[in-house]
């Protein structure tokens, strides 16, 4: 898992797919909102690392990007309901 510094809105962590154009986009939206976030990229895990932390996630498991802010999970690239979010963090 990547973190980036930014200003602490809670916990925030995006599940991402490396070669996705909407987890890219989710990304630079976080980054352009400043926040303190983690990341990983799925799709580039060993298979049991891949499992162990699709078994984490607790929602969907088949769209990506998946983003948790404060345990409230989006999924798909939904820019007003992660502004929402980190709004009220």
């Amino acid at each position: 898992m990547k973190h980036v510094d930014g200003k602490n809105k809670g916990d925030i962590t995006l599940y991402a797919l490396s070669t996705c154009a909407w987890c890219k986009k989710t990304k630079n939206l976080l980054r352009d909102l400043g926040v303190d976030y983690k990341f990983i990229d799925v799709d580039v895990l060993e298979d049991k690392e891949r499992e162990k932390v699709m078994s984490e996630i607790k929602c969907s498991q088949s769209n990506f990007p998946i983003t948790v802010i404060n345990n409230k999970c989006i999924v798909g690239y939904d820019e007003q309901k992660i502004r929402e979010a980190i709004g009220r963090a």
